[in-house]
């Protein structure tokens, strides 16, 4: 018997669809919420759920991002839009998935696997194999931006994805920065850029940085199994690799 189950989906009439679905076959969720924000949220005030439907593309950003700022130890049934490719890579991993819209029978499926992990009451998904689909997931994308449009004082400008060297956030708000050594503000979070940029080109260091391979000046080893990298141009104090991305951010340079 699942006693704690929770529905992140973004998309509301999903959400009670599902949630219908699941009671029809005797599944209460505890929960449904919308965003990665209230996602997280939840799991940090509450007791940790058996069981999590997990929708992908959330109004915030991916729910993969969700295993970065919180620990999930119940198993994940993923629900996505992707197409078969993208569904190739989830199960090189193992993960169930339901393909929207999603159909009682694969429902029953589902549910059924999770069953023979119910017994380790843990999740048989590691935080860092989330983070590898997720690259898997962005690389099967083809439909990556190659220029940014950005209002300068009157002017339009556009910025060449190849003229960016990094994108990074400060005081809640997202720039990215040019070869030219400029700093510009843009209208998407970083949460929203991953998705959007070639996987091959940029990569999200930590939280705060995405940059691009091209501008890599230095590596250096830093403290607590980090990297400290040095760009051509961008001048900051810290554009660190967060420990838990130095293994991703290594493979990422050998491709």
């Amino acid at each position: 018997m699942l006693n704690r189950t929770i529905i992140v989906e973004d998309e509301k009439p999903a959400a009670r669809r599902l949630n219908r679905m699941l009671e029809k076959q005797g599944i209460q969720p505890v929960a449904i919420l919308h965003s990665v924000k209230t996602a997280v949220e939840w799991l940090r005030q509450n007791k940790q759920p058996e069981l999590l439907f997990l929708d992908i593309q959330l109004s915030d950003g991916l729910s993969f991002e969700i295993f970065e700022q919180v620990e999930v130890t119940g198993n994940i049934i993923f629900t996505t839009a992707y197409d078969e490719y993208a569904l190739k890579a989830f199960k090189l991993k193992s993960i169930d998935y339901l393909l929207k819209p999603i159909n009682e029978e694969e429902l029953t499926a589902a549910i059924d696997k999770y069953k023979s992990f119910a017994p380790a009451q843990s999740s048989p998904f590691s935080s860092e194999q989330m983070m590898a689909i997720q690259q898997l997931m962005t690389a099967n994308s083809q439909d990556y931006k190659e220029r940014f449009t950005i209002k300068v004082g009157q002017h339009i400008r556009s910025v060449t994805t190849s003229d960016i060297e990094c994108f990074f956030s400060e005081e809640k708000a997202t720039y990215l920065a040019t070869t030219e050594g400029k700093s510009l503000n843009i209208d998407y979070s970083l949460e929203q850029l991953d998705p959007l940029l070639n996987p091959k080109q940029f990569f999200r260091i930590n939280r705060k940085f995405i940059i691009n391979i091209d501008a890599i000046a230095d590596i250096v080893v830093y403290s607590n199994s980090r990297l400290k990298i040095k760009l051509h141009h961008f001048n900051a104090d810290e554009i660190i690799v967060s420990r838990e991305r130095v293994k991703l951010f290594k493979e990422w340079l050998d491709k």
